[in-house]
């Protein structure tokens, strides 16, 4: 293959890709800032090219384009999970957020969707009809990236992780073919090479955090629910260890159809916030409960019995959960890193406190550090499904900090040492979800890592597609 400069690689990529439904966007283009940028704006990304895809096609073409000039692909439609990618000299940014539409069968209670829908506009056609999906906190996360890296939500502790509601996944492999694959019916016999193929792809995109295709569109199922009784109770953070270990003994008697969070906020004096929040360091317990409201307040009262300062607990609709974690609307630079927790056991919760609670000074630079409450259908004794199937852990600890170029390193060195403080009570494994910088495949995939290693070098041995966390050291 013969070796193509940087002053020509615009030519031979527009040779290469022939028409597009979508466009080209180049290094010194009018618009390749903005095509180059991420969701999340600590992240400075340099693709040699960025290619806004208007359809599957445009995708096919990418990676065929790709595979003959010597150059990998990475797709992305949000990029809140920018910063795991790393180095992007040698790669094509395929861009999918044009990959849009949401439908909803109600009858089938399933959902298609495009690459690029966010998890916004799921949620609110689904609740159109009285449905919800297994969304995650944040509406404006892609339903795509957060379902092939697991999805982790305010109903998995009742109905599992996002990735085992998939039902039909619509990509493009390394070869350019674009497929659909599917469940397989129970008891469905499959005698040729390509029925193992496609049972092997089937599995390993259900976890495997992209590898090894670049996914056009997804269908999941939906379930009958409407409402919840959602909300936040609120404290001074000097009551952190109270409220903490109170929690902890909490959350031993409540039933799946819980999901809580524990949360240390110190968050800024900005206009955006209502007032009792700006400026202030606060503890704050976030809970959805699938439960009447009698059952739910029932539920509630021995948090209820700490006095918070503020409780704002009611029915709520599942189309406006995203609301309760607070999640900004819009792209900021941000940096923050994840664990799975063992347990969540009286040395874990003085583990967390010392790691981000008010006696800690080194703490100051992190906007949040929570503890989201695992188990039920998220345990591994009840997950089937694919790569990643479950979480085995009780808990999942996330620490983030808002990280423009002045504040960057304090952030950094903030979340480091935080997850340091907790290095003793961690899993074996993370949750892709929540690994926002590179680490071993092994404690990402675990027991899963051979096979799906085996999975991509077959079906991409050039390894011309470039999954989200990767496969190899």
């Amino acid at each position: 293959m013969s070796v193509i400069t940087p002053s020509h690689l615009g030519d031979a990529l527009r040779g290469a890709l022939g028409h597009l439904d979508g466009d080209l966007q180049l290094p010194g283009h009018p618009g390749w800032d903005a095509a180059r940028a991420s969701w999340n704006l600590a992240v400075d990304q340099h693709p040699v090219a960025v290619v806004h895809a208007g359809s599957a096609a445009d995708v096919a073409a990418t990676v065929l384009a790709a595979s003959r000039l010597g150059l990998q692909v990475a797709a992305q439609a949000t990029g809140h999970a920018a910063a795991v990618l790393d180095d992007l000299d040698n790669t094509i940014l395929v861009r999918t957020d044009r990959l849009g539409g949401v439908e909803i069968d109600p009858a089938a209670m399933i959902a298609r969707v495009g690459a690029g829908v966010r998890w916004g506009q799921v949620s609110e056609a689904t609740a159109r009809h009285g449905l919800a999906a297994l969304a995650g906190s944040s509406p404006d996360v892609g339903v795509v990236g957060y379902t092939l890296g697991g999805g982790l939500g305010w109903l998995s502790r009742s109905h599992g992780l996002a990735a085992n509601s998939v039902t039909a996944i619509e990509l493009v492999t390394a070869d350019g073919r674009a497929r659909r694959v599917t469940e397989r019916p129970p008891g469905q016999q499959g005698s040729a090479r390509q029925d193992d193929e496609d049972a092997d792809l089937w599995w390993a995109l259900r976890g495997g955090g992209g590898a090894p295709g670049v996914v056009t569109a997804i269908e999941f199922r939906l379930y009958p629910v409407a409402e919840v009784h959602a909300g936040a109770l609120w404290w001074p953070i000097e009551r952190a260890h109270e409220v903490a270990h109170a929690w902890r003994q909490w959350i031993g008697t409540v039933p799946t159809s819980v999901t809580s969070h524990l949360r240390l906020l110190r968050l800024p004096p900005l206009p955006d916030l209502p007032e009792f929040l700006q400026g202030r360091s606060l503890v704050k317990i976030e809970a959805a409960l699938q439960e009447t409201a009698e059952e739910a307040d029932r539920i509630l009262m021995p948090l209820r019995a700490l006095a918070p300062q503020l409780d704002t607990f009611g029915r709520t609709p599942v189309a406006r959960l995203a609301e309760l974690h607070m999640d900004p609307p819009g792209p900021i630079p941000v940096l923050g890193d994840g664990a799975v927790l063992r347990s969540l056991d009286p040395a874990t919760i003085d583990a967390f406190l010392r790691a981000a609670g008010p006696d800690n000074p080194a703490a100051a630079p992190l906007l949040s550090a929570e503890i989201r409450h695992l188990g039920g259908e998220l345990s591994p004794q009840r997950g089937e499904g694919g790569a990643i199937a479950s979480v085995a852990g009780e808990g999942i600890f996330h620490a983030v900090g808002i990280a423009p170029p002045p504040a960057a390193g304090a952030v950094a060195a903030a979340v480091t040492q935080a997850l340091a403080h907790l290095e003793t009570v961690r899993a074996q494994t993370d949750c892709l979800n929540f690994a926002e910088t590179r680490r071993s495949p092994q404690r990402l995939f675990g027991a899963s890592l051979e096979r799906l290693r085996r999975i991509t070098q077959s079906m991409d041995p050039a390894g011309v597609i470039r999954a989200q966390h990767s496969l190899w050291p």
